[in-house]
């Protein structure tokens, strides 16, 4: 080598260090100082096998806006409306970065490949996009790379693929929970500073929660008193309140930003599989399980476990999350042993745990266990007064978002009263909603009656919803159990203004059955 060569070399070397995503990289051991490249394939990826590769990377970069295209449609059928990311920022993050990457090991440089994939996932936190997103999303991207593919590679192809995307999960894994780290604690801390400089009796919004009303303003003088200890918590209120920000607020108290705050929608899970969701399992454990996994009390070790809707437990399970609770230690599925565990439980319900315990849904010895610090979340029909400071934070909040064309500055005054008369039955979550639905649809800066979801904008003193709010129940006609679930369904599409996946979460009904309730009526 050109003594010219080597100070070129000597130059990209420098300013691999003075990147800050170079500074990121994983650190790897000792034992590949004399192979450093090796080293950074974390032991999976050989020379030989990133050189094989190289001609099917090049038929995906050849076929990159059809790979783009399919995968996006697979992002989309499986995740519905739940995705995160829009068609032009799906497109914007994921064609940028596969262009790149494949860039990157076509040169055989797995250095800059380890950055660009860093710089990747620190954009993905910054959007918000969940990690369970991140991860299928990966894992569906393969189907369409396939598709570039001629012909069906040999299996060697298929495995040095599979090394490849597990390279890529651990830089990704690492930059998206550094970045979302950092977030939380310059978020915490900013927060603190806000709540120092306010008098409890002033406070308009807490930790994440809005709201100045009397009912908020003892809410938050409690999170205070939870966070300040490590017991047990539930905490009580109806789908849509803010259950999840509440426990959070919980956790920020007192916690190190870095400790994990970890979150389960217990009626999301089948109860077939809720208990090795919690407590892990063993390799082996049953068919499929070829590998240890964890849990959620040990993934969230040192931090808070959030179980939400901890009624839907099945009650067998409910037991061994009691003795979870008490002992400190959790059983994987298919250990003759115990694991002990150091973790905060807070649980949450949207029932009444007393009607819960009465009817057999939460066993006894569970909610006396839990019932030693109850927080109760008011629904927005109790703190009307909130609603202005409400609409204002997630007009701000959309506006950061969605990044619209014009600017939202505020809303009518016919708008703000409709929106303050309306009973909202799903709560702060239907509110966000509504706003977000105007950012949709509208394209002044001020939002009038006309951009509001109907159900909201003909919610006036004289509408059907304020009549009927007047009205005993003795005044109100008997019809058919049919008829009133209809009526019920036709309200829940109505006040979200059709979209079906808010819908079945108002109704607390699997999509699928929402769209046979729909068809049965045809809604």
């Amino acid at each position: 080598m050109s003594p010219s060569e080597t100070a070129e070399t000597g130059h990209e070397k420098d300013a691999h260090l003075n990147d800050p995503a170079a500074q990121r990289l994983p650190q790897t051991h000792d034992l590949n100082r004399s192979r450093p490249l090796e080293g950074r394939h974390y032991h999976l990826l050989r020379d030989e096998e990133l050189k094989a590769l190289r001609p099917y990377l090049k038929l995906i970069v050849e076929r990159l806006d059809d790979v783009i295209a399919h995968w996006y449609q697979l992002y989309a059928l499986h995740f519905g409306d739940q995705r995160t990311l829009s068609e032009p920022e799906f497109r914007d993050v994921c064609h940028t970065a596969l262009s790149r990457n494949a860039q990157r090991l076509l040169e055989g440089d797995m250095d800059r490949y380890a950055i660009d994939t860093i710089r990747t996932g620190e954009a993905l936190c910054e959007r918000r996009v969940p990690f369970a997103e991140i991860v299928a999303a990966l894992h569906l991207y393969e189907e369409s790379a396939h598709r570039a593919f001629p012909e069906d590679p040999p299996l060697e192809i298929y495995t040095a693929f599979d090394k490849l995307s597990h390279i890529g999960m651990i830089l990704l894994a690492d930059a998206y929970f550094r970045s979302a780290s950092a977030s939380a604690g310059a978020r915490i801390q900013a927060l603190e500073r806000e709540a120092a400089l306010l008098a409890p009796e002033e406070r308009r919004t807490f930790r994440g929660l809005v709201g100045a009303s009397p009912a908020m303003r003892r809410l938050y003088d409690r999170i205070e008193c939870a966070g300040q200890t490590r017991g047990t918590v539930l905490i009580v209120g109806e789908s849509g309140t803010g259950k999840e920000l509440v426990a959070r607020a919980i956790g920020e108290c007192k916690a190190d930003s870095n400790v994990p705050f970890v979150a389960l929608n217990c009626a999301a899970i089948p109860k077939e599989l809720i208990e090795s969701e919690l407590f892990g399992y063993k390799r082996g454990a049953f068919s499929g399980g070829n590998a240890e996994y964890l849990g959620l009390f040990r993934a969230a070790e040192g931090g808070t476990l959030l179980l939400d809707e901890v009624t839907e437990v099945a009650p067998e399970t409910q037991s061994k999350l009691l003795r979870a609770v008490q002992e400190r230690t959790v059983r994987p599925v298919g250990s003759t042993q115990e694991v002990p565990v150091n973790v905060r439980l807070i649980a949450s319900t949207s029932r009444d745990p007393e009607e819960a315990v009465r009817s057999g849904i939460l066993r006894q010895d569970l909610y006396y266990r839990l019932q030693a610090c109850v927080l109760s979340v008011p629904p927005l029909r109790e703190r009307t007064e909130d609603i202005p400071a409400l609409i204002e934070h997630f007009i701000a909040f959309f506006n950061e978002k969605l990044q619209p064309k014009v600017a939202v500055a505020g809303i009518e005054r016919d708008a703000l009263e409709a929106m303050q008369r309306y009973p909202w039955p799903g709560n702060v979550r239907e509110l966000s909603n509504a706003i977000e639905g105007a950012f949709t649809f509208s394209c002044s800066p001020v939002f009038g009656l006309d951009d509001l979801p109907a159900a909201v904008a003909g919610c006036r003193a004289s509408s059907r919803w304020a009549g009927r709010a007047l009205r005993s129940a003795s005044d109100l006609p008997i019809g058919s159990f049919a008829e009133a679930e209809r009526e019920v369904i036709a309200r829940a599409l109505e006040s979200t203004e059709g979209n079906k996946v808010a819908a079945a979460n108002l109704l607390r009904i699997s999509r699928k059955k929402l769209y046979a309730k729909i068809g049965k009526y045809g809604l």
